[in-house]
């Protein structure tokens, strides 16, 4: 078993994984302004990603800048990982490849933790990527349990390109923000990302 083959009964079975459905997890954060070149990036990209209609073209010409933008903004102190293998424990069946993983280090070279994920939705179809988005959590909250990072909240994205989903995992009890974000807003998602790597302390899951 992988990430993407896990499913929210499997994860409940398994792991005691609890749902709480959440419509304003993230509503009361406040949009962040975007860059002239993100915005120009967008512009450009957005529309030619809808009429390609692929999860490649959605993965590089949203995305990547979206992420792009978010190290910018931290000054290349956290890094950005794509198509990565995220081997955390094989035998509970964490284990695969990710879409995306977002890391609070400046190092590129290796995943260290505290890690954010961020799944890409099959079939344009976000409530299809959340299974696969709530594993790769589970796996890195391990991870960082592992590497001893005192981080409470972990928080994962689910994504279109065009919409975003994002889930907060506190324990076993995973918050999912059934609200869609859309592109059309980029500074509000920017500012959601933004307060994901703001988030250090073990006083975010109180």
């Amino acid at each position: 078993m992988s990430y993407s083959q896990f499913t929210i009964p499997e994860l409940e079975k398994r792991f005691g994984l609890e749902l709480v459905p959440a419509w304003d997890l993230f509503d009361s954060l406040p949009p962040h302004p975007i860059s002239d070149w993100l915005a120009k990036t967008l512009e450009e990209g957005v529309p030619l990603a809808l009429a390609i209609a692929t999860e490649k073209a959605g993965s590089e010409c949203i995305v990547a800048p979206m992420l792009i933008e978010l190290r910018k903004l931290f000054n290349h102190q956290v890094s950005i990982f794509s198509g990565v293998e995220f081997n955390v424990e094989p035998e509970s069946g964490l284990m695969g490849i990710c879409d995306f993983l977002i890391t609070r280090s400046p190092q590129q070279l290796t995943i260290e933790a505290p890690v954010i994920t961020l799944v890409e939705a099959k079939n344009d179809n976000l409530k299809s990527g959340l299974p696969q988005c709530l594993a790769e959590m589970i796996a890195a909250q391990k991870f960082n349990e592992q590497e001893q990072s005192d981080v409470g909240a972990v928080f994962g994205a689910v994504t279109t390109g065009s919409a975003w989903n994002f889930v907060r995992l506190n324990g076993q009890t995973a918050h999912v923000d059934w609200r869609e974000y859309p592109i059309g807003d980029p500074g509000k998602i920017l500012g959601i990302l933004k307060s994901m790597v703001e988030t250090p302390t073990r006083s975010n899951s109180d």
